[in-house]
């Protein structure tokens, strides 16, 4: 049976009350989360701390959730998903609360707000993987690239307008309220997730196995798969690439060369909308070769990063931004669906957590090493070695022909 007829005699994903149900708690918890970057850095701001303080408290939130994630992946493949989500995001509601309450009162220090990160960056590690594993018990495997479509589009609609939202409101009430609101959503997401009552399953360790066996078989599971562990190597080099380019460069390129946060807001705003456009696409084609496409369209990322490093006037810095988006939310939708094709599911949140330890290892020393670079060459100058190394990644990553190989189920 032809694909196109799989698709006539399966139901469209938003017929599901379990998938619809998904879809909300998603909605819902990306409102608090668009708001919640833009609440936080000004709550640093108003305890007196700087960049530094800023710096301890993202990267609380970030270690952990490295640390965990392999962990998050057994249990991913071992308990309940949706008890996972449900108490996961109940913890990082739980988390955000206490800050907002600090923030409130005036008592919140950079110890206090960094003890609340690494409970958030936790809950992030064991709720990851398990949302990955939720869609494929939602839907029939031929509606995959269009369930995760869709769980995409109410993100990227809420990045484009959150953090303006989410400035209005710190300026107008202060920074606790735009928390407290982030704690609610988490909350009500959680009561949603839990609602979804999905069967937990035994991994291939085995019901008696504990949890390095469970990793032992992960990791050759990961590794007996050439475009799974490919894709995740040369996603190592383009996420760090990406993000100390963008992240740490960018508005440094934008105060000094554009008109500051202002164009930077711009840039920022082109690459969400960017993001929902790709969302529509991924609606609207289905291409076979799927890892080849999420490598191809990944790859765009350079495009902004050049655009800056050359100087280039702000919209075409814009249009890059809008292309590079498109593209980045193509290939996140294009490998969620591969890996919930090609990997089976009680594998699914263990290797999921494997490739996403491997592109996010690298990140830190991407930042220490562009922070470090940026005393002895200019901006620009690094802007383009950064695009250069995605560019580089993604071809070689095109040219393994497992990449090329796999096709759509």
């Amino acid at each position: 049976m032809a694909v196109g007829d799989r698709e006539r005699t399966s139901p469209p994903p938003l017929r599901s009350p379990a998938f619809r149900r998904f879809l909300l708690a998603h909605l819902i918890s990306a409102t608090g989360s668009a708001m919640a970057p833009v609440a936080l850095a000004f709550a640093v701001i108003e305890q007196g701390g700087g960049a530094r303080s800023l710096g301890i408290v993202l990267t609380a939130g970030t270690v952990p959730a490295l640390v965990f994630l392999l962990v998050g992946g057994v249990l991913a493949d071992r308990a309940s998903r949706s008890r996972i989500l449900f108490l996961g995001n109940l913890g990082a509601g739980a988390a955000q609360a206490v800050v907002a309450v600090l923030v409130a009162t005036g008592t919140a220090t950079t110890a206090a707000m960094s003890l609340c990160a690494c409970a958030s960056g936790a809950a992030a590690a064991f709720t990851g993987p398990a949302a990955q594993g939720v869609v494929p018990r939602l839907v029939g495997p031929e509606r995959l690239q269009e369930a995760n479509a869709l769980v995409r589009v109410p993100r990227n609609a809420v990045k484009v307008v959150g953090p303006v939202v989410g400035g209005f409101v710190v300026a107008l009430t202060g920074p606790a309220w735009a928390l407290g609101w982030d704690a609610v959503t988490f909350v009500v997401a959680a009561l949603l997730l839990a609602g979804l009552r999905l069967a937990g399953t035994v991994s291939a360790g085995g019901p008696g196995a504990g949890l390095v066996a469970d990793l032992r078989v992960g990791w050759a599971g990961f590794r007996s798969r050439v475009w799974l562990w490919s894709f995740t190597l040369s996603g190592t080099a383009v996420v760090a690439a990406w993000l100390a380019g963008y992240q740490l460069l960018g508005p440094l390129v934008a105060e000094r060369s554009y008109s500051g946060a202002g164009s930077w807001g711009l840039v920022q705003g082109a690459f969400a909308a960017g993001l929902l456009a790709g969302t529509v696409v991924c609606l609207l084609w289905k291409p076979q070769r799927l890892v080849l496409v999420a490598v191809v369209t990944s790859s765009g990322l350079f495009l902004p990063l050049a655009a800056m490093g050359l100087g280039l006037p702000l919209l075409w810095v814009l249009g890059a931004a809008v292309v590079a988006g498109a593209g980045m939310d193509v290939a996140i939708v294009a490998w969620s669906t591969v890996m919930q094709q090609q990997v089976p599911d009680q594998e699914l949140g263990r290797l999921n957590a494997f490739n996403s330890l491997g592109e996010q290892i690298a990140i830190p020393l991407g930042y220490l090493v562009v922070a470090t670079a940026s005393a002895y060459w200019s901006s620009g100058g690094i802007l383009l070695v950064c695009s250069a190394v995605i560019l580089a990644a993604g071809a070689a990553n095109a040219c393994v022909r497992d990449v090329r190989r796999i096709r759509r189920r």
